[in-house]
This record gives structure tokens, C-alpha cells and sequence, in this order.
């Protein structure tokens, strides 16, 4: 079931987004030299608005190519408050000291 995970690491997010840029722009190019030679703007849309929809079906769908490099996160530290100083505040919420007397 690791193929249904829906989420992508910080690696496959990069990745994504330069396909994503590079699909768009080539698309647009291509769709922009092509409308020209057959003088319609419409094919320059449709081109532009196809390579829109192909970047937006192979980018942000968290495919397992996007999956490589999880993230290992670390175990929580737990934090012993012992010989800390506190002092009542008139809420009856515990503050940290400021300092000691002299």
C-alpha cells in the first residue's frame, strides 16, 4: 500500500515543479511557432491549454517517482524542567525566574 501515500518529499517537489515548468513552456513554444505558421491564435490556446492539463495530470498527483527520498524525522527530546527556577505569576501560571537574588 506505500503507492497510495499522498504526500511528496522535498526532492520530488522540486522535481515536480521544474517538469512542470519545463511542459509548460515548451507546450507554450511549440503551440505559440505552430499558431503562427497556420495563422490561428485559437491553436496557440489549445496547444498551451493541453500541455497546462498534461503538467497538471504528471505533477500534482503524488506519483511514486515524486516518493524516492522520505523524510527520516527525528525522535522527540524530552526536556527535564529539574532545577529550574519558577516563579507564581498573579494567574497562577509558572514563570521562569529572571535570575537569582543577591
Amino acid at each position: 500500500m506505500d503507492f497510495l501515500r499522498w504526500e511528496m518529499d522535498f526532492i520530488g517537489q522540486k522535481r515536480a515543479e521544474r517538469l512542470s515548468q519545463v511542459i509548460i513552456v515548451l507546450f507554450a513554444a511549440v503551440g505559440w511557432i505552430y499558431g503562427y505558421m497556420v495563422q490561428k491564435y485559437s491553436m496557440t490556446v489549445y496547444i498551451g491549454g493541453a500541455g497546462y492539463v498534461l503538467a497538471l495530470l504528471l505533477c500534482s498527483i503524488p506519483w511514486p517517482m515524486y516518493q524516492r527520498n522520505p523524510v527520516k524525522w527525528r525522535k522527540p527530546e524530552v526536556v527535564s524542567t529539574a532545577g529550574v527556577d519558577t516563579v507564581d505569576t498573579p494567574k497562577g501560571k509558572k514563570k521562569k525566574a529572571a535570575g537569582k537574588d543577591k
